[in-house]
């Protein structure tokens, strides 16, 4: 069966049809994805009833796993699952889910914020995955911004004055926006802040991108208000209405995103009713800047 796309927004997102993610893509079927991808940034496949192994050959076709290591303040003894997968969900290693005032809980409401995955590593993240296995009844949209339409949207002088900015990044600065603010010693260190470029050159069509993330705490060469007060106005302006798409899951839904050219965030939900959402991740292949030691 013939790949099959539709555009689901003006400025991104593809429907993709003609797929059966159980099966190995061909090499022509992974050239096509890729492609779509660095076209669409966003691509929805419906009705992909697939094994945490299926998702993770499907997300080997462009390029290494990330290693999960360091994305959250979850113990190794108390993970649930064992796959390679991220667990973004609401559960427990019992699968129940979380207690609401857990501090894993809390800690994963941090997912309600606009982001982009792993800014806060050294090496961000190229594509997520992200699988429906179970859906909430109620809420849990996830929303998606188109970081290249917002950038070309900007003013020239704006522009001007952004391309050449470096913040820092950090988990830290995500939730500690929230109130989240106790940390171990060893969590200081896995959480330390990185340094990303505020605007990225995509590798293949060379367009360019805002890179912003709740991640962001500080930009190189301001003051922490000036800084902010600059990111909190280019988020304001690139998650708009016009920039942004809504997805509303069905069970057995797997979005595909592009973390170099979009942003992301889940919606608020009833965090009593269990939430399984499984999300492979594509690594990065280079830094957007030279690291140093962040101050």
């Amino acid at each position: 069966m013939t790949i099959a796309i539709r555009q689901l927004h003006k400025h991104f997102v593809g429907e993709v049809a003609g797929l059966d993610l159980r099966k190995p893509l061909t090499d022509v079927e992974a050239r096509e994805i890729e492609a779509a991808m660095d076209k669409y940034a966003v691509l929805v496949f419906h009705g992909q009833d697939i094994t945490d192994e299926q998702q993770m050959a499907f997300a080997l076709n462009f390029g290494q796993r990330e290693d999960a290591r360091g994305g959250n303040i979850t113990k190794a003894s108390e993970h649930r699952l064992n796959s390679g997968l991220n667990d973004v969900s609401n559960l427990g290693k019992d699968g129940k889910p979380l207690p609401k005032d857990s501090r894993a809980n809390l800690f994963n409401l941090g997912n309600c914020l606009w982001h982009s995955d792993s800014s806060f590593r050294p090496i961000p993240a190229k594509f997520s995955l992200l699988s429906a296995r179970v859906v909430n009844p109620k809420g849990g949209n996830t929303e998606f911004a188109d970081m290249r339409a917002a950038y070309d949207a900007l003013d020239d002088d704006t522009k001007a004055e952004i391309d050449d900015l470096v913040c820092e990044h950090s988990l830290m600065y995500s939730r500690g926006s929230l109130g989240f603010t106790e940390y171990t010693e060893d969590e200081k260190e896995m959480f330390k802040p990185v340094l990303q470029r505020l605007v990225r050159t995509h590798p293949v069509h060379r367009r360019k991108s805002l890179y912003l993330s709740s991640h962001a705490g500080k930009i190189v060469g301001m003051s922490v208000p000036e800084g902010r007060l600059l990111l909190r106005d280019l988020n304001e302006h690139a998650t708009q209405a016009e920039f942004v798409y809504v997805h509303k899951w069905k069970l057995h839904d797997l979005v595909m995103w592009d973390n170099r050219q979009t942003m992301h965030r889940v919606r608020r939900y009833d965090q009593s009713q269990p939430r399984d959402m499984r999300r492979a991740t594509v690594a990065g292949t280079e830094p957007t800047v030279q690291q140093q030691a962040a101050e």
